[in-house]
């Protein structure tokens, strides 16, 4: 049976970084204007004064500390605090083909593999910045690839369902060679006046080349030993922005046209459900939490990777066997699992087994279990 293998990663990482002392001075800023702007009302009691935003907050809640964006001097002007990318000819490129194109030329650069030689790419985000045409085709044409091309957007399990798509149609014979690309710019959809979410996301685009075994056995490669996906229907990470919120009387720069999520709800129902996945998905595979050489988990919060690597593991993981990259990076949506295997597998020996898992909004869950080298 053919069997898919990764055998190759890009990474495109945007040029401005903001440092969390950065963030909350713009923030606190903004919070002390509001709170002067409405003093009577906060002195009278009908409105509470906004809480300022800390460093020490921040890490507590998230074990964030920095984050990349395509562009930063917006986000920290207290009067606009949302990215400035001024739109685009419809005859230039766009920002998310542009990421694309460079995280796709790294992977296929490492792969040793020319575009035309891929015969599907997939854009898998969880924010696409038009509805059609698909980014996807137009970064096809930038490349110079063949074949065909499609967007799907399954939120911050992106990625892993794209590797699922592209798993079985290798496995099935139809194609040999599948490219996959997260262009994430996840500070577009950050509401940076909440001071419960202003630090989660950065921006970031990865790219994973899969191709069939018998192409790849004289290269390093990851063999795809299973794929399993889950959804489940929940409230509590939300974004209501779309193309029919310009037919409501309620306006379109409204709160929930952002991110909004109940962050408690979502540790608590989400920690469990992932690490059952990758249990379940393991011993479907005659393999245990003991199996594993590296936890590859999406990058969202430092405590749900923290409980979900010890519950799969049953003990408290090292920092190399679930490395983070969230610290540095933040949260980058489907990209974030992707970042973690593109900067910690060089160390793995052949027969290393690892998971690479995503989660978040849907709920949606995704889980890739690989070896390094050839599946026996």
């Amino acid at each position: 049976m053919t069997q898919a293998v990764i055998t190759a990663t890009g990474l495109y990482t945007p040029p401005a970084v903001i440092d969390n002392a950065a963030l909350v001075a713009s923030f606190n800023q903004w919070v002390d204007a509001e709170n002067a702007r409405h003093a009577d009302a906060i002195a009278s009691g009908d409105r509470e004064p906004l809480a300022h935003s800390s460093e020490a907050f921040i890490v507590k809640a998230s074990g964030i500390e920095s984050r990349y964006v395509m562009e930063a001097e917006g986000i920290l002007d207290p009067e606009r605090m949302r990215p400035h990318l001024p739109e685009r000819a419809n005859d230039a490129l766009s920002v998310q083909a542009e990421m694309g194109l460079a995280a796709a030329r790294e992977a296929l650069d490492s792969a040793g593999l020319r575009a035309d030689q891929i015969d599907l790419l997939i854009v898998a985000c969880s924010n696409l910045q038009r509805p059609y045409p698909a980014v996807s085709v137009e970064l096809q044409a930038a490349l110079g690839m063949a074949g065909y091309a499609f967007d799907m957007n399954v939120a911050c399990s992106s990625a892993t369902f794209a590797i699922d798509t592209a798993t079985n149609a290798i496995r099935a014979g139809s194609l040999e060679r599948v490219l996959i690309v997260n262009p994430e710019i996840c500070a577009a959809h950050l509401n940076f006046r909440d001071r419960d979410s202003h630090f989660i996301f950065g921006d970031a685009c990865t790219a994973i080349v899969l191709e069939a075994d018998h192409l790849a056995r004289e290269r390093e490669h990851f063999t795809v030993l299973g794929t399993r996906l889950v959804t489940r229907f929940s409230n509590a990470i939300r974004n209501n922005f779309g193309f029919l919120n310009r037919l409501a009387d309620t306006g379109e720069a409204s709160a929930d046209k952002l991110f909004m999520q109940e962050g408690r709800k979502v540790f608590r129902e989400v920690c469990p459900l992932v690490a059952e996945l990758i249990l379940d998905h393991l011993e479907s595979l005659s393999l245990t939490g003991e199996s594993l050489s590296r936890l590859w988990l999406h990058q969202a919060n430092r405590h749900m990777n923290d409980l979900i690597a010890a519950r799969v593991l049953g003990r408290e993981a090292s920092p190399t066997e679930a490395p983070i990259i969230l610290d540095r990076y933040a949260n980058t949506s489907s990209a974030g699992s992707i970042i973690a295997f593109h900067q910690y597998r060089d160390d793995l020996r052949d027969g290393d087994v690892g998971v690479v898992c995503s989660f978040g909004a849907g709920y949606s869950a995704g889980s890739v279990i690989l070896r390094k080298g050839n599946a026996c």
